[in-house]
């Protein structure tokens, strides 16, 4: 069953209607035009984040807009079009929090079963700048690792990207220390 939510009803090549169809058995209902049989692909959407690293410390942000109002996460958003995935994770870490970075390392790519996301996370290193809060933004905070608010995570990602960070900065983790 393909979710509501991302329900579209006319084929984008010829106006035609889409309707739900299993076309293989091993796979998800795919959206099918009842016209032209153009088959419309419901892709997942690619988000880019980073874990920046300043000194000993790592950023994070209180998110201002929902879902998620008020929980912490990396920097980070959606990929645009045509746009490379290192480029956006850059891009956004200077939208929300005013500083520029430079990546360091691919830390880890993150999928759900039943999330349309798929997230990518890098380590990056700060450049330049001054942390400012952005629009989407409650609060910028620089933290030790030791101090990450477990329990005010905003997704699952977040939480899986920073345990995989603290396992990899420090070879054990940063949960209850």
């Amino acid at each position: 069953m393909i979710n509501e939510e991302y329900q579209f009803k006319f084929c984008p090549h010829c106006g035609g209607m889409l309707k739900s169809s299993i076309l293989r058995d091993h796979e998800p209902a795919r959206l099918v035009c009842s016209e032209c049989a153009f088959i419309f692909y419901l892709d997942p959407k690619l988000v880019a984040c980073s874990v920046v690293e300043l000194g000993n410390r790592i950023v994070l942000l209180k998110r201002d807009i929902n879902p998620q109002r008020g929980k912490w996460v990396l920097p980070g958003g959606y990929v645009d079009r045509g746009e490379e995935v290192e480029a956006a994770a850059l891009r956004e870490t200077e939208e929300e929090c005013g500083i520029k970075t430079r990546i360091r390392d691919l830390l880890g790519v993150y999928s759900y079963t039943g999330r349309v996301g798929v997230v990518v996370v890098y380590v990056t290193e700060y450049i330049s700048g001054d942390l400012i809060v952005g629009d989407e933004t409650q609060e910028v905070k620089l933290i030790n690792p030791e101090e990450i608010p477990w329990d005010d995570l905003a997704f699952p990602s977040t939480v899986d990207a920073l345990k995989d960070y603290c396992k990899l900065k420090y070879e054990r983790s940063c949960i209850d220390q």
